[in-house]
Parts: structure tokens; C-alpha cells; sequence
């Protein structure tokens, strides 16, 4: 088990000082992923939400440890064959780099831990007195070992190997952070800017959302453990397939073009009842219609699939790419140019879909095509193909198990966000356990694009536990789904409640 922890420790040690993407701990869990059976996913997002990859790595560990102590038990009496089984699987990863078409660099992390940890096992076994020596005088028992000796170095072997993950895994993200930052875009004034945010769309609720969320508090949810860093000055958009004629553009060319801000609202379909994977931002970027009306796609196709640097796949709708709704290639966002975590250099925005089918990340390419002949990442693991944004609300405050104060008359504000996606939020009730439905008041609308904030103030609530519920309506007249359903395969439908009590 120290062996183990050693090889994962100093691998990820040696791939951060080489800057490589050979981790084991990386590599296997890039080659898990894609292998997850869908249940699975949906119930990680669901425990970890954005810290699913970090769980991820942290169960690789403990599991790679384990096993280690089962090679060790069962091969006590033959340090052959635990040192055989041990660099076999220890060099698993090397062979996955290698089929992947990886670099020597990326051979290394791997072949260097597997040195080491055969090394340390070496050690420990002899120190700890467990193998017999023979020499002229026939086989003699084994010294008494240092039991305390034994005990600190393994404990220090064990430590070393834990802190070089730790320190690895840190050192090798600080080091693709700062890579992303240097290449961060000098943006050019848009040419067509935002409106200014009114003084009503916001109604200075503690506790309540921010209409605007900030780029470090934005959700993210993407098949990598590590983000890619992508050389913008490198980077191009192609756009081909069933297309008269193929269009590729590059950043330069992109930034030259009149770019156009708008505030959108992303949202993730794996979002539960209630949850946090949704935000909003100000984007900066040009319309996809105008880029593919370059390429002029043909009459029989109905799909684009965009294309990921990092292999991932999104189908979105032609006709809503090619309307008039702000479905942006965005290079800012929040008066910044994108982060590397949200798809530096190059990224989608389409308002009115789940981010799966739409907001691909550090995209490269946009095929045109049909929604017969292709399917996309999440598709493929059972998810709807078109991914339209239902009507969601959610409450923020109070929040949940507070203890409250009643104001005057027993006076409780219950507030939260409302959104659906290009059609508007027309209207949002909410009630305290069974009684009447009322109408909450919203904050101005900005656009139809991004969600909105709702208070209520309820008089004459006595003391006990109560349970809010909130449920809205969008401007087409469709209420909020109160039927419970999971995410799979269209988004998690339900009436978000909230249990207070008052004092």
C-alpha cells in the first residue's frame, strides 16, 4: 500500500515538473470517464455537482492503494510475483498514453513511479524482515527487525506519497492556469454593447442570487479532469459538412469582426430540482447565423455538431443557430476574455437550450448535419438530442432549515430565481405549506434571455416548521412541470420547496 501511494505520488510529481499530461491518476481517470455508465454520471453530479472530477481522482487513489495491499497480501510468500503484478498495473497508464499517440514526456510519469514504488516495496520488505537469507551455512532465520524503524520510514514513504499527489495535482493546475493566462485575448470594444442593468432588475435580497454571477462562481460541468489549454494565437473555428462551401476562421480574424454583448442565462440539464447549475453572464462574441450563412449550409440539413477540443460533441437545433436569438462563438465573459475553466480561447452561448446540447466549450468545429446520420457525447448515453430549456424556479431565501424571526405580524420574505430561457418568466406564486397560491413580485426583465429575481412577503406566519413552494409560469402560458422526474432525459422536472421555521 506504501508502494502505491508512492508511484501515484511521485508520478504526479514528475508529470507536474514536466508539465505533462502522463499522470496516472489523469490518465486513468480520462480513460474511466467516457466508460461510466450513464446512471452512474447522473448520481456523481448529482453527490459532487462541479467536484465530481475531484472525486473521481480521489477514489482512483484509494482504490490503486487497495489494490496494492491485495498484491502485497496475497503474494506475501513470493516478492516476485508481487512485484510482477505490481509494475504490470503500474504501467497501465504508460500503455494508455502510448495508444493515444502520447508524447515520451507523457511516458515518463509513469515509468518513473513504477521505479519508485518497486523501490520502496524493495525496501520495506527487507527492512521489515521478511524474507529469509540463504548463505554457506543453509538457510538461517531472518534478523529481528526494527519494528520502529520499519513503522517510521513506511509512515514517511506513505506521507511523501500522499503530499507528491496533493503537491502534483496543485502544481500541475497552477502551471496550465498560468499558461492560460498568458495567452489571454486583448478584446476589442463590441460593437454592439449590452444595455445597462436598470436599478429594478435586481431586488437586494439578502441571501437572494445575483443577477450576474462571477466567472469563479459559475457553474461548470465538462468530461475532463483538466481543462486543455488551447493557444488562441493557434486556434481556428471550421465549419463544414453538409455546407456549400467549408469555412475556417481564425482568432484574428474572428476579433477583427463587430462583436456583440449580451446577457444570457446557461443551464445545466443534470441540474436537480432546486439547484445551483445555472448562472448568468455577459457574453462577448458574433452570431453563429452570420458564420454559417458564409458556408451556406444545404436545404436537407437540420443539425450542427459542435466539436471540442477535448474530443466532447453538443447537437444543436440548425434553425435555432441560424435565428435570431444571440447564439453567440464567444471569446469574453464579464468584461473579460474567457477562463480557461469556461473554454478559453473559443467557446458557444445558444439562449433556450441545456448547455450538453449547446455552450460547447474550447470549440473547434462546426459540422452540418442531421439529427439521423450523427449523435452527440451526451446523446449517446441517453439523453433527448434537442435539449429545449423548461420553465424552472427555485427558492434562495430563507434557506433551508432556518430559523427565522417573524417581523411585524409575523411578516416572512420567501425569494429565489425564475427562469425559462428565451421565452420569459410571465409570472412566479408561491405558498407556505397548503395554503393559496400568490403572486410574487418579479424584478424588471432585462431580456428573455437570463432569469429573474421574485420576493414575497407573507403576513401572519405563527410559529412552527413551515415548507414554501414556489412554481412559475413562462409568457407562453406554460406553467412550471410539478411531477417529479430525474434529469435523464430531458432535465429534472419538480416544484422546488423550502422547510423554515419561525420563532
Amino acid at each position: 500500500m506504501v508502494a502505491t501511494a508512492v508511484y501515484f505520488g511521485s508520478a504526479e510529481f514528475i508529470a507536474s515538473a514536466l508539465r505533462s499530461s502522463g499522470a496516472p491518476l489523469l490518465v486513468l481517470g480520462q480513460t474511466i470517464i467516457p466508460a461510466v455508465p450513464t446512471p452512474l454520471i447522473k448520481a456523481a453530479i448529482a453527490v459532487f455537482g462541479t467536484h465530481d472530477k475531484l472525486a473521481l481522482v480521489i477514489t482512483i487513489l484509494i482504490v490503486g492503494v487497495m489494490v496494492g495491499g491485495l498484491i502485497g497480501w496475497f503474494n506475501a510468500d513470493s516478492q516476485s510475483s508481487a512485484l510482477v503484478l505490481f509494475a504490470g498495473l503500474g504501467l497501465l497508464p504508460v500503455v494508455l498514453v502510448l495508444i493515444s499517440g502520447g508524447s515520451a514526456t507523457d511516458v515518463l510519469p509513469g515509468l518513473g513511479g513504477v521505479i519508485l514504488g518497486i523501490g520502496i516495496y524493495v525496501g520495506l520488505t527487507h527492512l521489515g524482515g521478511g524474507r529469509r537469507s540463504v548463505g554457506d551455512a543453509g538457510e538461517q532465520p531472518p534478523a529481528r527487525p526494527d519494528r520502529r524503524l520499519f513503522l517510521t520510514l513506511a509512515g514517511l514513504c506513505a506521507a511523501l506519497g500522499v503530499a507528491g499527489v496533493a503537491l502534483g495535482r496543485s502544481a500541475a493546475v497552477l502551471a496550465r492556469s498560468a499558461a492560460g493566462a498568458l495567452t489571454n485575448l486583448v478584446l476589442p470594444a463590441p460593437a454592439t454593447s449590452a444595455p445597462e442593468v436598470p436599478a429594478g432588475a435586481e431586488l437586494r435580497v439578502p441571501g437572494l442570487a445575483p443577477l450576474i454571477t462571477g466567472n469563479d462562481d459559475f457553474y461548470r460541468i465538462d468530461t475532463l479532469l483538466v481543462p486543455p489549454v488551447v493557444d488562441a494565437s493557434a486556434w481556428s473555428l471550421r465549419i463544414h459538412g453538409m455546407v456549400e462551401r467549408e469555412v475556417r476562421i481564425s482568432m484574428a480574424e474572428l476579433l477583427e469582426l463587430p462583436l456583440e454583448e449580451h446577457r444570457v442565462s446557461l443551464t445545466c440539464v443534470s441540474n436537480p430540482v432546486g439547484g445551483d447549475l445555472v448562472g448568468t453572464a455577459k457574453w462577448l462574441g458574433y452570431p453563429v447565423r452570420e458564420l454559417l450563412a458564409r458556408a451556406r449550409p444545404t436545404a436537407d440539413a437540420d443539425m450542427v455538431l459542435s466539436h471540442s477540443d477535448d474530443g466532447f460533441t453538443a447537437s444543436t437545433p440548425l434553425e435555432v443557430l441560424s435565428d435570431d436569438r444571440a447564439a453567440l462563438v464567444v471569446v469574453g465573459m464579464n468584461d473579460a476574455s474567457l477562463p480557461r475553466e469556461h473554454g478559453f480561447p473559443a467557446r458557444l452561448v445558444v439562449p433556450g437550450l441545456y448547455g450538453y446540447v449547446s455552450a460547447t466549450k474550447w470549440v473547434t468545429e462546426l459540422e452540418v448535419t442531421r439529427f439521423a446520420d450523427k449523435q452527440a457525447y451526451w446523446t449517446r448515453r441517453g439523453w433527448s438530442s434537442h435539449g429545449p430549456v423548461l420553465v424552472a424556479s427555485r427558492i434562495d431565501v430563507p434557506r433551508a432549515g432556518a430559523r427565522i424571526s417573524a417581523g411585524d405580524g409575523g411578516g416572512v420574505v420567501i425569494a429565489g430565481m425564475a427562469w425559462a430561457q428565451h421565452t420569459g418568466i410571465e409570472k412566479v406564486e408561491v405558498r407556505i405549506d397548503n395554503g393559496d397560491w400568490q403572486s410574487a413580485q418579479l424584478s424588471e426583465e432585462l431580456t428573455v434571455d437570463i432569469w429573474r429575481q421574485w420576493r414575497h412577503e407573507f403576513a401572519g406566519v405563527g410559529p412552527g416548521t413551515h415548507t414554501a413552494t414556489v412554481r412559475a409560469t413562462d409568457r407562453r402560458g406554460k406553467v412550471q412541470i410539478s411531477a417529479r422526474r430525474p434529469a435523464i432525459p430531458g432535465s429534472a422536472t419538480g416544484l422546488h420547496d423550502r422547510q423554515f421555521s419561525v420563532e
